[in-house]
């Protein structure tokens, strides 16, 4: 199952992608997709309401605005350098466990909205990610059982202003929680759409011009010791969001670099998950 959320910025209501593509409205389901929901095995209990009303359900129409597809979650939880030729473009070795940063949740926002450069940035970067969002409470969770806890997947673009994150004390959270920075979306895929999550395909394209072309088999860390390791040090509520690091080809790695300006279009995708498309704008 696909889901959705859809409307106006503040408005979204939850929805469905169907296999033929057409969204439906499921605001008569009675729940958001949220910590509740996630956490009392609604994606079962949904499938299960579609079975009975899935042909009522009204069309959304083409053209209509995708959200954020779940509701605030309570973290942002990132990998840093996780493939390993990012790590090389970087100047950075390679980790020998898992680099963790938060991202603001106040950064996200639907997978085609416009993507604003702050203010008195110099240097704001993509990041194609593949995105976990965590389905039961996960604590101290060994690799063998992390499947258990996933609800599904997600296309992320990790924006990254690259001067507040590396240049000023080294805080990467100043880097990758400005507004508008973590479009997600276009839907959230649950497990049983994709296969294996440690094997897709990731893509990025700057004004027409692929930047990142990769596969998550790349993997420094994978899904599954990504959110064991995480829940060593933190509770993964419902709901949560894991970002798994992006691939080569970042903005930051060229020579010389090069950094997003007013009027770029950056389009994304991952083998599953569909694509997303972002405006840049300058902050006004």
């Amino acid at each position: 199952m696909k889901l959705i959320r859809f409307g106006t910025i503040g408005n979204e209501k939850p929805g469905v992608q169907l296999a033929n593509g057409i969204n439906i409205d499921v605001s008569d389901f009675g729940e958001d997709y949220n910590e509740s929901f996630f956490g009392t095995d609604g994606i079962s209990r949904l499938k299960t309401w579609l079975v009975r009303h899935g042909e009522t359900c009204p069309i959304i129409n083409e053209g209509t605005r995708l959200g954020v597809p779940l509701v605030r979650p309570s973290k942002i939880v990132c990998v840093g350098l996780n493939y390993a030729q990012h790590a090389a473009e970087s100047g950075m070795d390679i980790p020998k466990e898992p680099v963790l940063f938060f991202k603001a949740t106040s950064a996200l926002v639907g997978p085609n909205d416009d993507v604003i450069i702050p203010k008195n940035s110099v240097k704001t970067d993509w990041e194609v990610e593949l995105a976990i969002v965590i389905g039961k409470k996960a604590s101290y969770v060994d690799e063998v059982d992390v499947m258990k806890h996933i609800a599904g997947y997600v296309l992320h673009n990790d924006v990254s202003e690259r001067e507040f994150q590396l240049e000023r004390s080294g805080q990467w959270v100043k880097g990758k929680s400005c507004d508008t920075f973590a479009p997600v979306g276009p839907f959230i895929a649950t497990t049983d759409e994709i296969v294996d999550p440690n094997s897709l395909n990731l893509w990025l394209k700057l004004n027409g011009e692929t930047m990142q072309n990769s596969n998550t088999s790349d993997f420094i860390f994978n899904v599954q010791q990504v959110v064991s390791h995480i829940s060593q040090f933190m509770t993964l509520l419902p709901g949560d969001i894991i970002s798994t690091g992006t691939p080569f080809g970042v903005g930051l790695g060229l020579k010389p670099p090069k950094y997003l300006k007013p009027g770029d279009v950056i389009e994304l995708g991952i083998e599953g998950l569909g694509i997303s498309k972002q405006n840049v704008i300058a902050y006004k």
